[in-house]
């Protein structure tokens, strides 16, 4: 819990910069605008927006911003220094950061005298040079300096003279900020820890100032700068990383959402937040804007097209999810058992899993989040847990499936409701030689009020075709049914030494707009599986869309 008191930590997102970079991941300007919104809502103070000039996509989003600002970040403008023996006023890409029109620039220069010879093929005196330059040049020009020490550990760690004479030239030229990056990930906490404590001591020496950065829209400029850090995850320890320099001195933290960037991706934002703030006492954002933490997670995650870990600390599905018995029993008593901080911190919540390690208690507290009161001592109770351990154990999964979990739960306490009764189905698939083709036609047959419905409908595939043909079937009474769609389709095969003969569990996720649920079938044909999981889709919708009608007659 922070206070008034707890020490401030300065955030600074780069998914739209580094955390673009990851391999498979690619977004519009649209995309950038509505993420950079996002941030700006959970109060990222700066936000770095991509490198104008690179591209012509980065360069309209900053046109765009400056038509339409963010309400509270900073929008960064992201550049290396000038290149060798030319001058920052006639660099090219310089003018494109200036056209930007951002009041923050961050530079990013080599810190690594293997990179200075090597990498840019030229002299360490040619590269402070570039260094003083390009922030000088910057600073006249009304910018204010955010600097990226570059491959900064390995640097230090070959020649720590060397390196720090970059920092020392990037301080005398007005840089505001000196961010230590670990470029390649391959550093280790306790090597982060005491790096950072001696340039923290170093930059200590210079002498100290206080930097006017409460309102971070002024123009105050700022005598001496603070240190920030930049972790990548190449060896799985960008975030102990990340901490260990805040706690060695470091005063900003960049890193990206859901941790995505090039490689192994960049320090995980979505971890080091709720670390910093409710274990280490920092003050990063406001209690409010923490609970949208697992919202904005999964909003970057839908914009760019990529699962959501659902494992993720925080702010993962499972982050605070409980399968076996006796956890189950515990949390259900006291929270603090098995749960390191309450969910709803993060905006996330806890959830119940049903499986066959189950116990009764998982089974009791399931039934209740979804308003089912079960009584332990009746025998419904226990029925219901040994046919969810008999299912599974031919296959079925509900932890996955808790829609038709909630059917089997009224199908045992004798309330289930009857919309419709599938009396059976036919699908045809045209194969054509020499020519590859996935259009199918299915045949149903179903019943509603004891009237029988013959309905066919063509599909991309048999699935998408049974799914046509008993929505078609079943519109007319149930006009409901067509704001559902099937959202998504999982096959798994359980026991493939059979062959042709082997066991099929199918998922199918529906939804109607505002809810998304889950339904298993699980068969030795496919096909059987396939309309199992629609079927009991379209039910449970059907039941969900009669519990709102319920409530609102109630309510009014």
């Amino acid at each position: 819990m922070t206070t008034n008191s707890s020490p401030q930590l300065w955030l600074y997102d780069t998914t739209l910069r580094d955390g673009t970079q990851r391999e498979g991941l690619s977004v519009s300007i649209e995309d950038k605008l509505r993420i950079a919104r996002r941030l700006d809502q959970l109060g990222i103070p700066f936000i770095e927006g991509g490198w104008p000039g690179a591209n012509p996509k980065d360069v309209q989003f900053f046109w765009q911003l400056q038509e339409d600002p963010l309400k509270l970040a900073e929008i960064v403008a992201f550049c290396s220094t000038r290149r060798p023996n030319s001058t920052a006023a006639t660099e090219p890409m310089l003018q494109d950061i200036l056209a930007a029109g951002t009041r923050w620039v961050t530079i990013f220069g080599k810190s690594w005298d293997l990179h200075v010879t090597t990498g840019l093929k030229t002299t360490l005196e040619e590269n402070l040079a570039m260094i003083r330059d390009t922030i000088e040049y910057l600073r006249s020009q009304g910018r204010r300096i955010i600097y990226d020490a570059e491959h900064w550990f390995d640097g230090y760690k070959h020649n720590r003279d060397y390196a720090l004479q970059t920092l020392e030239v990037a301080i005398a030229s007005g840089a505001e900020w000196l961010v230590l990056c670990d470029t390649n990930g391959g550093t280790l906490p306790h090597e982060i820890s005491q790096i950072v404590q001696d340039v923290v001591r170093v930059t200590g020496e210079l002498g100290t100032g206080d930097w006017g950065l409460g309102t971070r829209k002024d123009s105050s400029q700022c005598p001496m700068p603070q240190i920030g850090i930049h972790t990548h995850n190449d060896s799985e320890m960008a975030v102990a990383n990340a901490i260990a320099a805040v706690m060695a001195g470091a005063k900003m933290v960049q890193g990206t959402i859901n941790g995505y960037g090039e490689r192994c991706g960049n320090a995980n934002l979505c971890s080091l937040i709720p670390n910093l703030q409710l274990k280490a006492g920092y003050s990063c954002i406001t209690e409010d804007q923490l609970t949208q933490l697992t919202e904005a997670s999964r909003f970057v995650s839908e914009v760019v097209n990529l699962a959501p870990d659902e494992h993720a600390p925080f702010v993962g599905r499972s982050a605070f999810a409980h399968k076996g018995g006796i956890h189950v029993s515990a949390v259900e008593r006291n929270p603090l058992t098995y749960e390191h901080i309450q969910p709803e911190q993060v905006g996330n919540r806890r959830r119940i899993v049903i499986s066959e390690q189950s116990g009764l208690s998982n089974v009791l507290a399931k039934a209740r989040s979804f308003g089912i009161e079960l009584d332990q001592q009746k025998a419904e109770a226990r029925e219901i847990l040994q046919r969810l351990k008999d299912l599974e154990s031919e296959g079925f999964q509900f932890e996955a499936a808790e829609a038709s979990f909630v059917l089997l739960m009224h199908e045992a306490l004798g309330d289930r409701q009857k919309f419709f009764e599938v009396k059976g189905f036919q699908v045809h698939c045209d194969l054509i030689e020499g020519k590859e083709t996935s259009n199918a036609l299915a045949t149903v047959k179903v019943a509603v009020d004891g009237k029988n419905i013959l309905e066919a409908a063509e599909g991309n595939g048999p699935v998408a075709a049974l799914d046509a043909a008993l929505r078609k079937a079943l519109v007319n009474f149930y006009p409901q049914i067509a704001t559902f769609d099937l959202t998504d389709y999982k096959v798994r095969i359980l026991d493939g030494h059979t062959g042709t003969a082997a066991k099929t569990r199918v998922l199918v996720e529906s939804g109607n707009g505002r809810q998304r649920w889950t339904t298993v079938g699980v068969s030795n044909n496919i096909l059987a599986a396939s309309y199992q999981a629609v079927v009991e889709g379209l039910e449970y919708g059907l039941l969900l869309h009669s519990q709102a009608l319920a409530a609102l007659k109630a309510s009014s």
